[in-house]
């Protein structure tokens, strides 16, 4: 069976090891790209899109590491 294409918020914060209510936030705040569905609007995030907004955290990090570095800590 394929994966599905979108994702329940609770699948994102299971996959993001997050709580739901940190998931709604991110997607609320428009953080995370997201789209409501249905007559009750229930968000779904798609899974390429989650995947590229892990890859930028990636690239975020690494980013503020290079900047940040701990230069009063030896190296191990």
């Amino acid at each position: 069976m394929p994966e599905p294409r979108f994702l329940l918020l609770s699948d994102v914060a299971a996959e993001l090891n997050v709580s739901d209510s940190q998931v709604y936030h991110m997607v609320r705040s428009g953080e995370l790209p997201a789209i409501k569905i249905g007559g009750r609007g229930q968000w779904r995030v798609e899974r390429t899109t989650l995947e590229k907004y892990i890859e930028e955290k990636y690239a975020e990090t690494a980013a503020w590491v290079r900047d940040n570095p701990l230069a009063d800590r030896e190296p191990e």
